[in-house]
């Protein structure tokens, strides 16, 4: 009998906005709110797929990205 795959949990990433979105293109202001960073200093967890990895490279310059640890969401 085959044995059942258990699905391991993705990985997250922590995203912080190190830098304000103020004065910048329209589309970097909408990719931090996509992300969903509110403001200077907002933390969020994201989970780790190429779309948020597309995102935060748009915004890379605004943006600090860390692992998640395991207790956070």
């Amino acid at each position: 009998m085959a044995r059942k795959k258990t699905a391991a949990r993705p990985a997250k990433l922590r995203i912080r906005q190190i830098r304000s979105g103020n004065g910048r293109p329209a589309g970097h202001r909408a990719t931090l709110r996509a992300l969903g960073l509110r403001h200077h200093q907002h933390e969020v967890v994201q989970t780790d797929t190429p779309a948020i990895r597309g995102m935060i490279f748009q915004v890379r310059h605004l943006v600090e990205v860390m692992p998640a640890t395991e207790g956070e969401a």
